[in-house]
């Protein structure tokens, strides 16, 4: 087998695995409980004085 197509073959398999974990990672990350105040907190630092 070429290089080619081995490195073709593993993330035919692997990196479409590795790209869903991420995602899924991702989207729980962000939804997860008390999270919306830390986004609230970083939404509004720009705006207040120093």
């Amino acid at each position: 087998m070429e290089t080619y197509s081995a490195v073709r073959d593993f993330v035919d398999t692997w990196g479409l695995l590795a790209m869903a974990v991420f995602f899924v990672g991702a989207v729980s990350f962000t939804l997860r409980p008390g999270s919306k105040q830390i986004a609230d907190d970083i939404a509004i630092t720009a705006l207040k004085d120093e």
